[in-house]
């Protein structure tokens, strides 16, 4: 990420922390005391994009996705794959993955 992005990340949290509603103004206000520099729409867009965003329901939700894959993948056509074929699979795949990091 840029240093941009990064600076209007940090100060969307920094007045989120403090209850204070994110706004261009604001943000502007944090990146002149600190000297940053930042390409003029960050801030804008950064405040437009939280305007209407639950920001602590964000944070909370940060990398949980949909509903987690399948162990071994899809099922092939012509149905599930047996539980003790898929099983080994899985562990062979690990054992190569632990020879590749020595």
């Amino acid at each position: 990420m840029a240093v941009s992005e990064l600076t209007c990340i940090y100060y969307a949290l920094i007045l989120h922390d403090d209850e204070v509603t994110v706004n261009e103004d604001k943000i502007n206000a944090f990146i002149k005391a600190a000297g940053v520099n930042v390409e003029p729409f960050w801030p804008g867009l950064f405040a437009k994009a939280l305007s209407n965003v639950n920001i602590a329901s964000l944070i909370c939700n940060v990398g949980v996705g949909g509903p987690a894959p399948a162990a071994g993948g899809a099922a092939p056509a012509g149905g599930a794959a047996p539980a003790s074929t898929a099983a080994p699979a899985v562990e062979k795949k690990k054992e190569e993955a632990k020879k590749e990091e020595s």
